[in-house]
């Protein structure tokens, strides 16, 4: 790679995402609010920018947007790859692994087996305990802690259940192949017994991972809480490639049973759209929650690729970032529980930095126009569009002449549109270039987007967060322009506030 060349690719290092320095990274782990600070693990090779070595990485955070990257906190070895998992704080010493008066913090994770190990082609579930509060990892020598001799159980998150039922930790985890999430319960974190499966159901077009489980009120009443299973699967997603989807109902200690399952066995590809999306873009894979968020927050972080091109995206030395932080809430949308998502940095923090562009009541003739003093390269775009004539209107971010990144509504449709076919350097893999939709309808007959443009993505929150999309870009040298367009006729921009971040 030329000096150049790699000037170049650097340029596409997020502001305001977390990305290794001059690594490869993939899933969020073990994701955990401690002592005042977020610690986001991840899938990490800490030797190359492609995928292998699996160890965990980690980085910690006071805000969720400025990230402090950290020696990798759990290393591969001959034995092992370290795959994906949770961490939760043994409050109780119920591990014995810390003291009554030092709990320690404990991850719990999934071994997967080199050949010449004990368990060669082995995926089963494994301990490490942390006494200085997450910086410094021990592994169980007991491990495997569950092991159902299935070379595709992965992925355990593990939450405190206090019910009816008793008080217990649980374990959710994936037969991958099977698309089954399988739940299983222990006192002490190391002796597990089986619960129950969910699955398959709803999408199935690609291997299950990456499970949660987790209690939302509905519409904010604490009177009415509701049990959401999630479940990462690739490839399968509703634009092609890796996604997440979400069941909301009830968990008796035992079983999980959801209320909004539309299929059940082998997916019907006639009715993808009719599952629940954690996100409709390209770009938002095994997403998990942060245990332990203050002020019982739900907080949600996911990967920020494809599988279909995640080892040959144009960034180096690192390659993958992760999305913004969400904070998800459960709303009846349509007269069903859905989730709602708005992205959850301090993003206050940053009001130093920014500039400001406004416009209100504006007709957008057919045409594409670029707002004289809103270009950027890293923004908030918050906007109001009401469609008059067009068969299609919106944004194009990120432009320079016939470049850019078309974010657009296609009312008839009913559907929010992106465009990445002339965004930028979108050669690199034969999947990239796409246009990718998601169904969005009026409300009121005006459509609400927030937008948030970074150097290597836009994340777009519809409606007050009913809808997301998200998408990796990749921009020409120069791009920096924000136009209005409308095809067919014309459209109202009610209002436009765009915050510049830099």
């Amino acid at each position: 790679m030329t000096a150049a060349t790699a000037t170049t690719a650097e340029t596409f290092r997020p502001a305001l995402h977390y990305a290794a320095r001059n690594t490869w990274l993939n899933d969020p782990n073990g994701l955990i609010f401690h002592d005042g600070v977020y610690h986001l693990y991840y899938q990490n090779n800490p030797l190359d920018n492609v995928w292998g070595n699996m160890s965990w990485g980690h980085a910690t955070s006071p805000d969720l947007l400025t990230w402090t990257e950290h020696p990798v906190a759990i290393a591969c070895d001959e034995e092992e790859d370290i795959f994906s998992g949770s961490i939760v704080f043994d409050r109780d010493n119920s591990s014995g692994f810390g003291t009554d008066s030092a709990p320690a913090l404990v991850a719990v994770y999934t071994s997967a087996f080199k050949q010449g190990s004990a368990h060669p082609g082995i995926q089963a579930q494994s301990l490490a305990y942390s006494r200085d509060g997450g910086y410094t990892w021990t592994k169980h020598t007991a491990n495997p802690v569950l092991n159902r001799g299935s070379a595709e159980f992965r992925d355990p998150k593990v939450i405190w259940y206090d019910g009816a039922a008793g008080s217990y930790w649980v374990m959710v985890a994936v037969e991958a192949t099977d698309f089954q999430v399988v739940l299983y319960k222990s006192y002490d974190l190391s002796s597990w017994e089986l619960l129950s499966t969910f699955g398959p159901a709803n999408a199935t077009g690609g291997v299950w991972e990456c499970p949660d489980l987790f209690t939302l009120p509905v519409d904010g009443d604490p009177g009415n809480l509701k049990w959401v299973l999630t479940v990462n699967l690739n490839p399968g997603g509703p634009n092609s490639g890796s996604a997440g989807q979400y069941f909301v109902g009830d968990f008796d200690g035992t079983t999980f049973t959801s209320a909004t399952t539309v299929t059940e066995g082998p997916q019907d590809p006639d009715r993808l759209g009719e599952y629940q999306w954690l996100d409709w873009g390209r770009d938002y894979y095994a997403a998990v929650s942060f245990s332990d968020a203050p002020e019982n927050r739900r907080l949600m972080i996911a990967w920020m690729n494809n599988w279909e091109y995640a080892n040959h995206i144009p960034t180096s030395p690192w390659r993958s970032p992760m999305t913004l932080a969400r904070e998800i809430s459960l709303h009846t949308v349509g007269g069903n529980p859905r989730l709602v998502q708005k992205a959850a940095g301090d993003f206050a923090s940053l009001a130093g930095l920014a500039r400001t562009f406004s416009l209100m009541d504006t007709e957008i003739s057919d045409g594409t126009h670029i707002l004289d003093g809103a270009a950027g390269t890293v923004q908030r775009i918050d906007v109001t569009l009401t469609c008059g004539s067009a068969t299609e209107f919106g944004l194009i971010v990120r432009g320079d002449g016939d470049q850019g990144t078309r974010i657009g509504i296609r009312h008839l449709d009913g559907a929010l549109i992106v465009d990445r076919r002339n965004s930028g350097q979108t050669d690199f893999h034969e999947a990239f270039a796409s246009i990718d939709s998601a169904p969005l309808q009026a409300a009121n007959g005006s459509y609400e987007l927030t937008i948030y443009v970074d150097h290597c993505s836009v994340e777009i929150f519809a409606q007050g967060g009913q809808v997301t999309m998200t998408e990796l870009i990749f921009p020409a040298p120069g791009s920096s322009d924000l136009a209005v367009y409308a095809s067919g006729g014309t459209a109202t921009i009610n209002s436009l506030h765009v915050t510049q971040y830099s």
